[in-house]
This record gives structure tokens, C-alpha cells and sequence, in this order.
């Protein structure tokens, strides 16, 4: 009973609590310092695909940035790729012009914001924190998937296969085509039903749930993609959309962007910085791809176009200017074969072109084709989707239009594979995008966006502005009611407040979370949450000093009080884990910024506090606390 009361009087930490405060307190500090220093104007240079940039081409952007006047903060070659930092924004557009002119089509060329932060800083890993687009200002699209179109092409990647498996088992069919969503092989006879389907079952039962139907006016088999398999292709396209918006938003040179699957057929990107939508809108939207296919030479486009009928074998297509033309329903290669292509000026004519570079599969049947067909035509399919808006019954409703153009027929002169030219384009600026969208790879499926946000770089200093004086008001209000209310004691836990706010941050910056407004408001509630755990500790030490000495008072306080500080602050905590695994966007940052203000609120209040509290008063002769 006598060392049981001994301890409850000392109320002095070991030597390692102080010093774990002590460290607690200075790696915060030192991690929440790279917030101060703001952002440079800068011009991020990033080598286009397949190109490296060299120490050689950072001097010789600075020289040419010299040579026009401007004056450059500093310079950095660092994992291939240039930052430029520049004394402000004028001079970074101006920067961003010459660079693009000087290096062309070798680099992708952006505006950026760089952290200010200084080496020593850096040497340890402190950066700041990210903000996000409310902040920063930029463009918000939501995008949906046609998973229908998505399914539809997963139907169509069977055809040719089905077509062949066929033609192996000597099974003559009339047709295999894609109709009502399903794929449907219609049979000359019984007997070749009977070959066809032994084969169709013995190869595609485990995608296809299959349906022979002998007694039809025609013998066929209808296929229907199962269950697990539509599954598996709507996953696919939106994995696959989602990457290729990453390839091209790379491609524009954005930084920081964030590109997220939100429900089971929806994408939200956010693009920080960028201001022009329509440029933004018309490379993430477009579905542009190509194909290349032979010139069926022996039938008459002419009289394909007024029959509308085409030779066995052929497909009637027309160039831009309205010409038919007539191609082998065969695809040499596609735009999914594509593993580079650069925009360029053909020497020649003076038109513009784009270089192509295909993969290994595609170059086989490139050269194999070009060595067989040596002075026949091979053209150039250009396919691209579009969203059109019709009338239809008194409403308007919106419609996807597939567009197929010939932009080039030409003979081929020599046997080539995987690098050869495109012409025929319209302008430079068509052989840029083409050029961007080959490199990038084709979307899966067709998306549309369904909500699209731009939020101005003046709004997003606004919001800032907005946002930390709310900190600020809300801080200093808190401040002065506890030193008004509690007295010395309210000044100590003003200063757990303090550091409570420098481990958030420090924490954030650590993480390179993103800071939104919804974070901002996180942040004001957990200002306002941290102090309740030391009202609560403040008011129960009240009351054992009314029954008991003032040592055990402190003691009591601080261990009665725990268990309510700790139930209260743990249901909290539950709520943001909850928040953050069914939220979304602005919902998920309010619950990071709340749940790291919960973890440092009940340290900075429990442990900080009584820290303090412990140096000035443990273990001393006190007649009265000044709380």
C-alpha cells in the first residue's frame, strides 16, 4: 500500500519517454518544414518514348534560355528528365515555348511546379505535401466505360479463331458473325453442323456457354460469352483503359495526376495544372487506332458503291475526299501492334507523317505480307469514334459513330517489317495526335465523359487562402479559451495543439498525401477534437484535488481520464477507417487527414502533455496548480 501510494506521488517518465518526445518533436519538425517554402515555376522536360535525353541537351536549353533573356533559378538533369526552374510565371511560358521549339518532337514539354525545398532538406527525404485539384486548380472528368462495345469486341476477337478451327476440321460454313449479342455459325448441311460443333465444343466450352440449334432453317451454333467471362472482359477493359489514359496523360506531360477506378464501369481523372479542357478532353476521349489492310485490286469500287455489294473477300471503304476504294477484309496489323510512332515532315513532299515502329508480331506479318505482295497497294485505315447527338422521339439522346477513312493506298516498292512511314495526313497537328495515340495504345472500349469540373488557378489560391485562415481562426480560438479557461495548463496543452498540427503535416508530407479542402476541414475538426481529451484530463484533476493531494490529483487525472479519451477517440477513428474504405475522392481525404489527427491528437494530449506536466510539477512539494 506504501509503494502503491509512493507511486502514485512521484509522477516522474523515464529518462527514454522524454527523449522519444524530444525526437517525436524534432523529425516533425523537420518533415513539416518543406511546407514553408512554396512552389518554383518551373518547365519539366521528359524525353518522348523511345528517346533519351542527354547532360548535352540541359546545356543546351539553358543556353538558349539565356541567349532570350531569361533569367533561370536553377537547373537540374536528373533520371533522364530536365527541370528548369524559373523566377516566375511569365518567364516559365516563355520558357516553355523556346524549349518546345528547340527540342520538337524528341521531348514532351510541361509546366510544373517545383517544390522549393532545400537540399539538406531533400537529402532526407522531406518533400511537402501534394495539393489537390481544389487547391492547385486543374480539370475533373468522370468517365464512363461502354462495357457493351467492351463486350462486343471480346465477342469479335473470336471470329477469325472460330473461323479457323473450322477450316482445320474441314467443317464448311456459311457464316460466323455477331448479332444480338451473341456469335452465331450458320452450317451449309448437318453433316458439317455435326463436324463444326465437335470442334467448337471441344475448344471454346470453357469461354462460351454453347446452344446448337440442328433443326433451324439453316444448321448453327450460337455462342454466349459465360458469366465469368463477361466478368473477366468488362475487368479487362477497364484495367486497360485506365492504363492507356495513364500512357497518354504521361504523354501530355501532366504532373501528379490521378487517374482511379470508382465503381465497377467509371474512371475519375484529375489533371492538376492544366487549364485547356477541349486539348485535354479530345486525347483522353479519342479512340483513334489503325489498321492496315491490302488493296483488293481486281473488283470495281465504283460499282461496289452503287450495288452495295463488295467481291467475296472484300470490304468497300472510302478515302477522306469521298473516293471508294475496295480492301481485303484480312488485317495485316492494327494500332495494337504499335510500339512507337513519331510525328515528322516527309522530306519529299513536304506533308506531314508519322513514323511507326510495331512489335515483333506485327513486323512478321508485315514482312511476310510486303515480301508477297510487291507492287500491289496497301492501305491505311484511320478508325475513329465519335459521340453524336440525335433526335429521337421528340428526345435528345446521344449516339457513337464509328468512322473509317482511308488516309493512304500506296504500292509497296520493297519488302519492309517493323519501321516504315504514314502519309496522307491533313495537318501537323492530326500527325501529332495520331503519333500520341499509337504510342499511348488504343482504349479497350469507348468511354464518354459523364462530369467534367475546371477549377481556375485563382479559385484553387482562393481555396488555400480560404482554408488556412480557417486553421488559423479556429487554432487561435482555441488557443485563448484554454489559456483563459485552464491558466498555465491551458498554455501546456495549447502546445501539445501546436505539435499535434506539426505531425499532421509532417505525417501528410511523409505519406505525400494529397491536401484537398475536405483534408482542410479534417484538419480544423481534429484542432477542435485534440484539445477534449485535455478539457477532460483538466476537469477530473479539478476534481480529485478537491479530495485528495495534488500529486495524486495529476495522477489520477491523466489515469481515470484515459479510458474516455480513448473509447471517444477510437469510435472517431472507426468512422474514418469506414469513410476511407467506401469514399471516394474529397470523401477519402477528409478521413486520412481525420484518422492521422485522432492517432497525434491522443499522443500530443496523453503523452505530451503529461510530459510537460510531469518536468514542471512531478515530484515537487506543490500547494496549488494553476488550472
Amino acid at each position: 500500500m506504501f509503494q502503491s501510494q509512493k507511486k502514485v506521488i512521484s509522477n516522474q517518465y523515464p529518462t527514454w519517454k522524454y527523449l522519444l518526445l524530444v525526437l517525436v518533436t524534432v523529425l516533425g519538425t523537420l518533415y513539416a518544414l518543406p511546407n514553408l517554402y512554396g512552389d518554383d515555376p518551373a518547365v519539366q522536360v521528359s524525353p518522348a518514348k523511345s528517346v533519351q535525353l542527354t547532360q548535352q541537351d540541359e546545356q543546351q536549353v539553358q543556353q538558349a534560355l539565356k541567349s532570350a533573356g531569361i533569367q533561370i533559378k536553377s537547373a537540374k538533369f536528373e533520371q533522364g528528365k530536365i527541370l528548369i526552374r524559373l523566377t516566375n510565371e511569365s518567364d516559365q511560358l516563355k520558357a516553355k515555348s523556346i524549349i518546345k521549339q528547340l527540342l520538337d518532337r524528341k521531348a514532351v514539354v510541361a509546366l510544373n511546379l517545383a517544390p522549393a525545398t532545400p537540399e539538406w532538406l531533400q537529402a532526407i527525404g522531406a518533400k511537402p505535401m501534394y495539393l489537390g485539384l481544389d487547391l492547385r486548380g486543374g480539370v475533373h472528368f468522370l468517365m464512363d466505360v461502354d462495357m457493351d462495345a467492351a463486350i462486343a469486341k471480346h465477342y469479335l476477337r473470336y471470329v477469325d479463331d472460330i473461323k479457323t478451327s473450322l477450316r482445320e476440321v474441314r467443317a464448311r460454313y456459311l457464316k460466323v458473325v455477331y448479332e444480338n449479342q451473341q456469335l452465331e455459325i450458320v452450317f451449309k448441311d448437318k453433316t458439317n453442323f455435326e463436324k463444326g460443333l465437335k470442334a467448337i465444343e471441344q475448344k471454346y466450352k470453357a469461354d462460351f456457354i454453347v446452344q446448337p440449334q440442328p433443326d433451324a432453317q439453316l444448321p448453327m451454333v450460337v455462342l454466349k460469352l459465360s458469366k465469368k467471362a463477361i466478368k473477366e472482359a468488362k475487368t479487362y477493359a477497364l484495367k486497360q483503359n485506365i492504363t492507356t489514359l495513364r500512357n497518354r496523360i504521361n504523354e501530355l506531360g501532366v504532373a501528379e495526376p490521378v487517374i482511379q477506378q470508382q465503381g465497377e464501369r467509371r474512371i475519375v481523372v484529375e489533371l492538376p495544372g492544366v487549364q485547356d479542357t477541349a486539348r485535354a478532353k479530345e486525347i483522353l476521349g479519342a479512340t483513334a487506332t489503325l489498321e492496315f489492310r491490302l488493296v483488293e485490286e481486281k473488283g470495281d469500287p465504283y460499282r461496289a458503291e452503287k450495288t452495295g455489294y463488295a467481291p467475296h473477300g472484300a470490304k468497300l471503304y472510302h478515302f477522306r475526299d469521298g473516293r471508294p476504294i475496295l480492301l481485303k477484309r484480312d488485317i495485316i496489323v492494327s494500332g495494337d501492334n504499335v510500339v512507337n510512332a513519331q510525328s515528322g515532315i516527309d522530306t519529299r513532299s513536304g506533308t506531314p507523317e508519322v513514323s511507326v515502329t510495331l512489335d515483333s508480331a506485327g513486323g512478321r506479318k508485315m514482312n511476310e505480307t510486303t515480301k508477297r505482295n510487291i507492287g500491289n497497294r496497301m492501305a491505311v485505315v484511320y478508325i475513329e469514334n465519335h459521340l453524336i447527338k440525335v433526335n429521337k422521339d421528340g428526345k435528345e439522346v446521344k449516339k457513337r459513330v464509328t468512322t473509317k477513312d482511308v488516309i493512304n493506298a500506296a504500292v509497296i516498292r520493297g519488302q519492309f517489317s517493323n519501321r516504315f512511314q504514314i502519309t496522307g495526313l491533313d495537318s501537323p497537328q492530326e500527325a501529332q495526335d495520331l503519333a500520341l495515340l499509337l504510342r499511348a495504345g488504343s482504349l479497350a472500349a469507348p468511354m464518354e465523359i459523364v462530369e467534367e469540373r475546371t477549377i481556375g488557378p485563382s479559385l484553387g489560391a482562393d481555396n488555400i487562402r480560404q482554408g488556412f485562415m480557417s486553421v488559423v481562426v479556429g487554432f487561435l480560438l482555441v488557443l485563448v479559451i484554454m489559456a483563459w479557461r485552464y491558466k498555465v495548463f491551458g498554455m501546456i496543452a495549447n502546445l501539445a495543439l501546436v505539435l499535434n498540427l506539426v505531425l499532421i503535416v509532417a505525417i501528410l508530407s511523409l505519406l505525400q498525401a494529397t491536401l484537398t479542402m475536405p483534408g482542410i476541414a479534417g484538419i480544423v475538426l481534429t484542432v477542435g477534437m485534440a484539445v477534449d481529451a485535455n478539457v477532460l484530463i483538466f476537469e477530473r484533476i479539478r476534481e480529485e484535488m478537491r479530495v485528495g493531494s495534488i500529486q495524486q490529483a495529476i495522477h489520477a487525472g491523466y489515469e481515470k481520464a484515459f479510458i474516455t479519451i480513448a473509447d471517444a477517440n477510437i469510435t472517431t477513428l472507426l468512422a474514418a477507417i469506414v469513410l476511407f474504405s467506401f469514399g471516394t475522392g474529397p470523401i477519402k481525404g477528409f478521413a486520412v487527414t481525420l484518422s492521422i489527427g485522432i492517432i497525434t491528437s491522443m499522443f500530443t494530449a496523453i503523452v505530451g502533455t503529461r510530459a510537460i506536466v510531469n518536468w514542471l510539477y512531478g515530484n515537487k512539494p506543490v500547494e496549488k496548480l494553476p488550472i
